[in-house]
């Protein structure tokens, strides 16, 4: 695993006008190296693709196949954060230090918890690993 992946950067990649050369570049690192991403990386994936098929967007078509393409990545799933209730103990503590939503406070956990680089575009999330003195991607 080269990095902690999350949902904002990855649906990046499939809306052009998202689209960066350091967001290719962190895919490019993905199908190299891997990734790992929290549970709820999945659900967020999938959220973000099924909201841009209501709004027009997308269509489904394009949507299930971004979701086919995802599965190919070499991308693990970190499980620890439900195994140990993380939620409740680690995760909300990191959402109260930094003011972050739970759903960015478990990306922050598990960046933090296997110090490995963090790849998001959202800011709050990046100020808080940088606090931390993570690798920010």
């Amino acid at each position: 695993m080269s990095l902690v992946l999350d949902a904002s950067l990855t649906l990046g990649w499939y809306f052009e006008d998202e689209r960066s050369d350091s967001g290719d570049a962190i895919l490019d690192r993905v199908v190299e190296a891997g990734a790992v991403a929290p549970g709820l990386w999945r659900y967020e994936v999938a959220n973000g693709l099924q909201m841009a098929v209501r709004r027009r967007r997308i269509d489904a078509s394009y949507r299930d196949a971004a979701l086919a393409e995802l599965r190919l990545l070499p991308i693990t799933i970190d499980r620890i954060g439900d195994e140990f209730d993380l939620a409740w103990t680690t995760i909300l503590a990191l959402s109260d230090r930094f003011r972050l939503t739970i759903y960015d406070a478990t990306y922050l956990e598990v960046a933090n918890r296997r110090r490995l680089p963090l790849a998001s575009t959202d800011r709050s999330l990046r100020a808080a690993a940088g606090v931390l003195g993570l690798q920010l991607l």
